[in-house]
């Protein structure tokens, strides 16, 4: 997830914790609704929401609509302003699909992680090849991840 198109770089490593003070751990219920997110992000999470990657198109198929245990996720979801790829807020589930871009924005991922870790989120890395070639096992991968 993140930034997939061309010309588009990670912002400088200070610059994904809008919204959350340094140190300062968000309760998570809080997650989405008290942020503050930039019009940029908020226009670059739609865009990636209409530019979907043949994987998360295969992905949001099989889990858009609570079709996964009735677990609602949200795609392209900003958090602490990160731009996820999936999101279960009942569970406090990320799901980040990992394809060739992942490999160039090592350092931003790490990062984000960590951020989301802090938040009291998992984070479940996903290979688009897996996605793709085998759904089922990933589909039962985030089941097990959300313990349904």
């Amino acid at each position: 997830g993140g930034y997939r198109q061309a010309g588009h770089a990670p912002p400088p490593l200070g610059g994904g914790r809008e919204g959350v003070p340094k140190g300062k751990i968000m309760p998570i219920k809080n997650i989405i609704p008290g942020q503050k997110v930039s019009p940029e992000k908020l226009q670059r999470a739609r865009e990636f929401r209409r530019e979907m990657t043949p994987a998360e198109k295969t992905l949001w198929q099989a889990l858009r609509g609570n079709k996964l245990g009735g677990l609602h996720f949200r795609r392209q979801q900003i958090i602490a302003g990160f731009i996820v790829d999936f999101y279960c807020h009942a569970t406090g589930l990320v799901i980040e699909l990992e394809g060739g871009i992942h490999q160039q924005q090592q350092e931003y991922d790490a990062e984000r992680d960590m951020v989301l870790s802090e938040m009291g989120l998992r984070v479940l890395h996903i290979p688009n090849e897996d996605v793709l070639k085998n759904l089922l096992h990933v589909l039962e991968k985030i089941r097990s991840a959300c313990n349904v």
